[in-house]
This record gives C-alpha cells, sequence and structure tokens, in this order.
C-alpha cells in the first residue's frame, strides 16, 4: 500500500528523517516529489517507532523540506529480469543506458535475495576455462566458486577483468549456455567506455549483462550495484538453467561507499573506519554464488579489489579471504617488468582447483604437472636470489636450470598479454616444453607414464 507523508524533518546528505509514519517496513523504497514536480528515489534505512531514516539515491540539494513529499511504495528495491538482457547496458540501478528500448519484465527481484541453504548447495567440481595459463593452469576457476583477484592501484586489473569477461567459457555440452554478468563499481566514465567498447569490439556482449555505476554517481547507488548484478546472474542460471560467470570491480569502491553511508549515520567505526558488520555485508554478496542441488545452473564469482597500499592485511581483502575460495594475487614487480597479466603464481590459491581438473575435465596430467610447476618455480626463484646475493659461480649446474626455467616460465607461461586466449591444452603442452628445460630426474611429482606420454620427444 502506497503512503504519502508531508513531514519531513532533516536531511543530512545521503540521510534523510521523516516523522510520524505509519507500517514503513525496513528496506522499502520511497519517492521524494520535489515542489517542481520532480522525482527522487530512496530506500528506508531504519525504522524508529513513528520516525523512518531514509537513504537517497540521489542528491539532496533542492529538497524543500516543508512543501517536499515522500511516498513509501510497499516494496523494497527490485530489478526487472527477462532473457532480454543480454546483451544490454544499464546503470547502477538497473536502467539501460545503452540507447536501447526498456526491459519487457519476466518477473521482478528483490534484489537482496534470498541466502542460499547450505543444504541445498552442490559441490564445485567443474573446471571454467579462463584463456589464462595462470589461472588455467595453477589456480584453477571452478563452476561455482569464489575466486577475488587482489590487485593494486595502477596495476591493470581493468584488462584483466576484461579478458576474463571475453575468453571464459565452460567446455562440453554446456559451451553455449554460458554467460557473463559484468558490474563495474565506482569506476571512471573513460573505464566504463572501455569496457563497452571491449565487449563491443569482440562481439562478448551478446552473452553479457553489463552494469555500469561511475565514480560520479551517489555512494548509494554504489552499494545497490552488485547486487542488482547478483540478481540478475541468480534469475539467468536458477530460472533459466545458464551457467553465469559473475566479475565484480572494484570491490574496494563498494566498500568505501558503505564506509560513508555508515559516517553518515554515525555508526560507531570498526577497523581503519569501516563498519564493524563489514564482513556480514560482503558474505551476503559473496555467498550468493554456488551451485543449487536440482538445478543445472550455476553462479561462478570473480569479485575484484583494489588493495590500498598493496596491504594484504587490509580489511577488505583480509576478510574477503576468509569468505572466498583462494585469490589471485597481481604483482607490482611483474607488470613492472613487462610481464601482462602480472600473476603472482606463487601467493595466488584456488583451493577448489583440485576438483576442477583431470582425466574428462581437463586432461591426466594437469594435477601432476601443476604441481611440479610450482615446485620447479619456487626452486628456481629461490635459486636466483642466492644468484644475487652469492654470484653465478656458487651454483650448482641444477640451480642454474632451475634459475634459467624461472625466467622462461614467466615470460612464456604466465606473460601472454591480455589478447591471446589459450585453450587448456595449449597451457597444459607449454608446461611441459618448459619442464623439458629440466633433467627428467628433477620431474619427481609426476607419474613416469605421464612423462613418458606427454614430454617432448627431443627431451626423452
Amino acid at each position: 500500500m502506497i503512503r504519502e507523508y508531508r513531514t519531513i524533518s532533516e536531511i543530512v546528505s545521503p540521510l534523510m528523517i521523516v516523522r510520524g509514519v505509519d507500517g514503513v517496513a525496513y528496506d522499502e523504497m520511497a519517492e521524494i516529489e520535489l515542489p517542481g514536480g520532480g522525482i527522487r528515489r530512496c530506500r528506508v534505512l531504519e525504522v524508529d517507532g513513528a520516525n523512518a531514516v531514509v537513504q537517497l539515491f540521489e542528491s539532496a540539494s533542492g529538497i524543500n523540506l516543508s512543501q517536499s513529499k515522500v511516498r513509501f511504495l510497499g516494496h523494497p528495491l527490485e530489478l526487472p529480469v527477462s532473457s532480454g538482457m543480454l546483451g544490454r547496458v544499464f546503470n547502477g540501478m538497473g536502467r539501460p543506458i545503452d540507447g536501447g528500448p526498456e526491459l519487457l519484465a519476466e518477473a521482478r527481484l528483490d534484489i537482496n535475495g534470498l541466502p542460499m541453504n547450505p543444504a541445498a548447495r552442490d559441490y564445485p567440481n567443474e573446471f571454467i576455462q579462463t584463456g589464462i595459463s595462470a589461472i588455467d593452469g595453477l589456480n584453477t576457476l571452478v563452476r561455482g566458486q569464489k575466486l577475488p583477484i587482489f590487485s593494486g592501484s595502477g596495476l591493470p586489473h581493468a584488462q584483466l577483468a576484461a579478458q576474463i569477461a571475453r575468453q571464459a567459457k565452460v567446455l562440453g555440452d554446456d559451451s553455449s549456455n554460458f554467460a557473463v554478468v559484468f558490474a563495474a563499481i565506482g569506476i571512471t566514465f573513460e573505464e566504463s567506455e572501455y569496457f563497452v567498447r571491449e565487449f563491443n569490439r569482440t562481439g562478448a556482449i551478446d552473452r553479457s549483462v553489463i552494469f555500469s555505476n561511475l565514480a560520479s554517481d551517489p555512494a548509494v547507488e554504489r552499494i545497490a550495484t552488485p547486487r542488482m548484478a547478483l540478481s540478475a546472474a541468480e534469475y539467468l542460471a536458477f530460472e533459466k538453467d545458464m551457467h553465469v560467470l559473475v566479475i565484480l570491480t572494484d570491490i574496494t569502491n563498494y566498500a568505501e561507499a558503505l564506509r560513508e553511508v555508515s559516517a553518515a549515520r554515525k555508526e560507531v567505526p570498526g577497523r581503519r573506519g569501516y563498519p564493524g558488520y563489514l564482513y556480514t555485508d560482503l558474505a551476503t554478496m559473496y555467498e550468493r554464488a554456488g551451485r543449487r542441488i536440482g538445478k543445472s545452473g550455476s553462479i561462478t564469482m570473480i569479485p575484484i579489489l583494489t588493495m590500498p597500499e598493496d596491504d594484504k592485511t587490509h580489511p577488505i581483502p583480509d576478510l574477503t579471504g576468509y569468505i572466498t575460495e583462494g585469490q589471485i594475487i597481481l604483482s607490482r614487480e611483474l607488470h613492472r617488468r613487462g610481464i601482462a597479466p602480472p600473476v603472482d603464481v606463487l601467493p595466488s590459491l584456488s583451493r577448489l582447483k583440485d576438483k576442477g581438473i583431470g582425466a574428462g575435465k581437463t586432461r591426466e596430467d594437469h594435477s601432476g604437472t601443476m604441481n611440479q610447476l610450482f615446485a620447479a618455480y619456487s626452486s628456481g626463484k629461490e635459486a636466483k636470489e642466492l644468484m644475487t646475493i652469492l654470484g653465478e659461480s656458487a651454483l650448482t649446474p641444477i640451480d642454474l636450470l632451475l634459475a634459467k626455467f624461472a625466467e622462461e616460465f614467466e615470460r612464456r607461461y604466465v606473460s601472454q598479454g591480455f589478447d591471446e586466449n589459450r585453450s587448456i591444452v595449449q597451457t597444459l603442452d607449454i608446461g611441459w616444453q618448459l619442464l623439458s628445460i629440466l633433467p627428467k630426474s628433477e620431474l619427481k611429482r609426476i607419474k613416469t607414464d605421464l612423462i613418458e606420454k606427454y614430454l617432448p620427444e627431443d627431451r626423452k
């Protein structure tokens, strides 16, 4: 039931207090009608008896306390959804901004969604190919997983996000039933144009839904944007039986908006000024990814965040790491050396990688080559450090080979540019070519029959 009031008593942007209300609920949507007829949207943030604290989605300028009206709409913030969303670009509030017609909605979903019952979750165990060797070969993404990317200011996470969105796919019979939901949160206009242009240039737009929230948009809209994207993903995955990859960039901008609103509400701050409920708030988003028993669709999530001052102990990456199943870390040192994408494979981790690889999923030698590449690269990095301290003459012949392996690994395996799309077979074959630098006696983590089958002929 719609209720209308003229009892606005105070505005402290982005918050407004309305007194003498009745039957208003938390998270209910409302409209403010200005004296000139203009409409601005808001939602109920808190109800205390007959008083409601309302959160504005737009600027508070021009709102006359005595002459403006507040209309409570009786429903939460909703997103209209349909199969026609694919190929469309929306703003952070779910309105089309690509010049196309309004969406003909098949349903309207509460953007806050419903928590997925843990007993209804199905275990992630199917491979998703990103076309990036450092991820596919060593930190494999599995269908239904949450795998964040930890970046830093100035690192090319935008290019990496666009590359994953462009190249990602599932293999086998479900390959045509794959979609990407891409949410850009608090980005610049130039970045927004870059993403849309890249999607259009490569044709990836046809299987994608894009939500773009600009840095100039209100902070409150920034909080709604990822939930808009997840609502669209849930509809496509669990109503249309699609496999959906959700990419959220940048979660740091989301958390900053949350801190801004929390400060306006005069809440007691937690670590570094962020609200004490930051963990819970992030979990309400991240835990919407996964697979459901009895549903053939799935939601896989890649949240991207920039670590302030490259600090992994900062609350945002720290709490994200607790909730998600691993992390991909970008390296400033590799970026300076021209390695693209600059994925630091040793501290990176995918906790579910063992579930999505092997015979029938990728290839029978995947697990062995992955472990051997990790071990050889780690030893090679140590050998290079010793070389720097003691000189090349102090190293054994094996140490010299390992140091050479580490250099070639970064140059040929990790570095592939932002346009090369490698199949999992190509990634595994490159791994074998690199392992052929080492003598067979050093390949201790791979079964002998696999060495005989896959090691290049000239090295056997």
